[in-house]
């Protein structure tokens, strides 16, 4: 097991070689060999003792608070550095963003394009117009000649995704727009989640290559976040958040009268909620599938390690990047 979820309020320390968590429960032990990443949904008690032994073990920690928002992340030293990789990034932050930032934005439309697909040969017909626009982004993005503009065709693409939630999902999850902070109904509630997990997976696979987690090109390179991240995780988004979005709902594994805050309008997941939901997502970005490019399987998790190598081959060889695409699943 590599992931470990905390969802109670409690202790946390080093004793021995493990991880000890203590709630009201009493107290729990995990080898510190089998954790790659912790999640705190919750809040905990910890001290640099512990921080220390994380940091030495490579295990990435994941804040959350009592209502799921994103604390922050405690990223361990360093270990995976180079200086020549870091030089060619900013150059190509430089010289090459609107190539990378086009090349991620024309795989998020590719992806949703996927997505969508699958319910438009179910008798959603009303999804033709919408992928018929799909099917164009890529000469826009040729003509775009500035990232304001590729920025604006990425808008168009994930308000028209948006737009046609209505067509397939329950109408209690039917969404007039996207809304963020906070959210203000139950499927922002979920987008909101489901994409702040997956950005924090990409923290961690990123951290496992010698890229530079601060240098982005679709997204402004940022002091208080790992941009980077946000880049890499967005080819993802149709296939591992908005897929999982989709199955709980009309499998109605998810409803809005028993996994939503009823005292927050029910934009707010509950305990049971989150728990559905973060099972849901794990269960599907651990899947494995025959990758058509390597020819063997791997995960969506580890493919999201492969776009950073990617990237790695574009900056050092100039091999072209081109990020995760659902078409290259067997």
């Amino acid at each position: 097991m590599k992931t470990r979820y905390i969802f109670s309020m409690g202790e946390i320390k080093r004793k021995d070689n493990s991880i000890a968590f203590k709630n009201e429960k009493g107290w729990v032990y995990i080898p510190v060999e089998q954790v790659r990443e912790l999640y705190f949904m919750n809040e905990v008690s910890l001290n640099s003792k512990f921080l220390d032994f994380a940091s030495r073990a490579g295990v990435v920690l994941h804040f959350f608070n009592y209502h799921g928002n994103y604390s922050g992340t405690f990223y361990p030293k360093e270990k995976y550095i180079s200086g020549n990789l870091t030089i060619k990034q900013a150059l190509a932050y430089e010289n090459d963003r609107l190539k990378i930032a086009k090349a991620i934005v024309g795989a998020i439309a590719l992806n949703i394009y996927e997505v969508l697909y699958h319910y438009y040969r179910h008798d959603k017909k009303e999804l033709k117009y919408f992928l018929d626009y799909l099917k164009k982004v890529g000469l826009w993005l040729e003509k775009a000649n500035n990232i304001n503009k590729i920025l604006f065709i990425e808008g168009n693409i994930w308000a028209g995704f948006y737009d046609s939630f209505k067509y397939f999902l329950p109408e209690d999850f039917i969404m007039n727009k996207r809304v963020k902070r906070p959210p203000d109904n139950p499927t922002n509630a979920l987008i909101s989640f489901g994409n702040t997990l997956l950005y924090t997976k990409t923290i961690s696979a990123i951290y496992q290559t010698h890229l530079d987690q601060s240098i982005s090109f679709l997204h402004s390179p940022s002091d208080a976040r790992f941009s980077l991240s946000l880049d890499l995780s967005e080819a993802f988004k149709p296939i591992i958040v908005f897929k999982t979005i989709f199955d709980l709902v009309n499998r109605k594994k998810l409803k809005v009268e028993k996994h939503f805050e009823k005292k927050f309008n029910y934009a707010l997941l509950n305990e049971e909620g989150k728990k559905i939901f973060i099972q849901a997502f794990e269960n599907r970005i651990n899947e494995k599938f025959k990758h058509s490019t390597l020819k063997r399987m791997v995960s969506y998790n580890s493919a999201i390690k492969l776009d950073g190598y990617k990237l790695i081959k574009y900056l050092l060889e100039g091999r072209e990047f081109i990020p995760f695409l659902l078409r290259e699943k067997k």
